[in-house]
């Protein structure tokens, strides 16, 4: 089971990261960090559809396959992997 730990004071919130997600597990969370910014969290809400409802099948932070896409992409390197 994979999954990963995003820095949130030091995510800018150029959101790169939820649109190379294979398995979209990735979302903007609510709450703003100490720079002001809405960071992005990996969470099982995170696959939402546009009416704000989880799809038919939920998904589960287990789903995260460890491919590290988003730490890849992540200019910033607030993104860990942990497989």
């Amino acid at each position: 089971m994979a999954k990963i730990v995003i820095n949130r004071e030091k995510c800018k919130g150029c959101l790169l990261c939820i649109s190379f997600c294979p398995k979209g597990l990735i979302g903007l969370d609510k709450d703003l960090n100490r720079r002001g910014i809405k960071p992005v969290k990996f969470s099982r809400q995170a696959n939402l559809n546009k009416g704000g409802t989880p799809p038919k099948a939920e998904k589960e932070t287990s789903d995260c396959i460890g491919c590290s896409m988003c730490a890849i992409i992540c200019p910033d390197c607030c993104i860990e992997v942990y497989k």
